[in-house]
């Protein structure tokens, strides 16, 4: 005969099965860090291409007219913002997802990047996103002059406007959830 566990006892074979189960589902959490170094790869990409864009607009100022200086410049914006973007995403991913990021040797660290929840994370992203949303149909309505096209300018700012509508929707989702999401003092 068998011995069974007395009753309100677990079976020990069975805790052993679910720790180790357990164990792997904690440990394919860093199934995500090659995401996150994808990411990185990425941002060196954007780099190059904000290099060559820079290049582009330094050899052309000379005879750019100011409507082509500030679209340049918009343009090198947009490209900045989408690299913030990314690094949001890197540094607050690995954070919330992966593993803690210790700061301690690096007295230069921002403060936010180890410091931002998964609900601060989607703030920062949108708030990201509408701002980059903002530059196209800025660059757009800069260019009106030398290509206008209602529907083009119609779909960018409906976009645009579908963007604030979530941020402003997420942000007062969290605040009436009582959530303070890597805000100041936190």
């Amino acid at each position: 005969m068998t011995e069974q566990p007395a009753p309100g006892r677990p079976d020990p074979n069975l805790k052993r099965v679910e720790r180790g189960f357990e164990g792997l589902i904690f440990n394919s959490r860093w199934l995500m860090a090659p995401f996150y170094f994808g990411l990185v790869v990425s941002l060196a990409v954007l780099l190059y291409k904000f290099v060559v864009l820079l290049a582009e607009f330094v050899l052309h100022v000379p005879h750019a007219k100011e409507a082509d200086i500030i679209l340049g410049v918009l343009s090198l914006i947009d490209v900045c913002l989408t690299g913030n973007l990314i690094l949001i995403v890197v540094f607050s991913g690995y954070e919330n997802f992966v593993s803690r990021i210790d700061p301690a040797g690096h007295p230069d660290w921002p403060e936010w990047m180890t410091k931002v929840d998964f609900g601060g994370l989607k703030q920062k992203l949108l708030s990201s996103i509408v701002a980059i949303s903002a530059i196209q149909v800025l660059k757009a309505f800069m260019n009106i002059d030398v290509v206008f096209d209602a529907q083009k300018l119609g779909w960018l700012v409906g976009i645009h406007l579908v963007f604030v509508l979530s941020t402003l929707l997420l942000a007062l989702s969290d605040r009436w959830s009582g959530g303070d999401h890597g805000g100041p003092g936190r």
